[in-house]
């Protein structure tokens, strides 16, 4: 198989996990509420281990092999500094849609990323594939139930809503495999901007809510979300 149709396939699928979470938040008023509370934080929890895992094994290992450490280090803070920057403003402006922008802001960095990895004959292209889809999945339910709070819009139109935003996966990916592939210094300091954006994002907005009182197991959802990743990391590198 050609590697741009894989690059096109693996993309559109991560980035239709996000309309699969939305199509998930529209059947949990059948649970009782206590259920529906601890599976919420749950699915909350594993995304963000999905996302550690991400960062931790693939967008940073890949990253700081290109750059030297400062430019590492400045990369990396600046994708946090801008991630700050953006719930800030989404705050301000108090939008409706601060969820979904926090999914776009990471799936698009980590598909051009994608793209970059398999024209650089890189391992880690298939596995930050099926992490971008594991970490879409909870921000597409978290992301739909925020604007059905908000808007009047019913779970299948913000579900075709995702679907189509799904389509900017494969136009991020062949742009990192076609054109950015050409300078890994800069593909380089896209996964190190990705990556702190998403260590800020998973400690100012994932975190608080995957604990709740009484309750210790949806934590436990962080841990099943890294270790996946872990295994995965370790089965591209048999």
């Amino acid at each position: 198989m050609e590697e741009w149709i894989l690059v096109i396939g693996l993309t559109l699928m991560a980035g239709m996990a996000m309309p699969a979470g939305a199509l998930l938040a529209g059947v949990e008023s059948i649970r009782p509420n206590w259920l529906d509370e601890e599976r919420r934080h749950g699915i909350i929890a594993f995304g963000g281990g999905a996302l550690l895992s991400a960062v931790a094994l693939v967008l940073v290992p890949e990253g700081i092999e290109v750059l030297p450490p400062a430019s590492s280090a400045f990369w990396f803070v600046l994708g946090g500094t801008a991630f700050m920057g953006l719930d800030l403003l989404l705050y301000r402006i108090n939008t409706p849609a601060s969820q979904l922008a926090a999914m776009l802001s990471d799936f698009i960095p980590e598909s051009i990323a994608l793209g970059a990895a398999f024209a650089a004959g890189g391992s880690g292209g298939v596995l930050l594939a099926c992490l971008m889809m594991l970490q879409n999945l909870p921000e597409g339910f978290n992301a739909c139930r925020e604007l059905r709070a908000s808007t009047h819009y019913s779970v299948r139109r913000v579900a075709g809503l995702f679907a189509l935003m799904a389509l900017l996966g494969p136009v991020c990916g062949l742009l990192g495999y076609g054109w950015l592939a050409q300078f890994p210094a800069v593909v380089a300091g896209v996964m190190l901007f990705a990556a702190g954006g998403i260590c800020y994002s998973v400690f100012q907005d994932i975190a608080p809510q995957a604990k709740i009182d009484r309750h210790w197991a949806p934590p436990m959802g962080a841990v099943l979300g890294f270790v996946l990743g872990m295994v995965g990391h370790q089965l591209t590198m048999a």
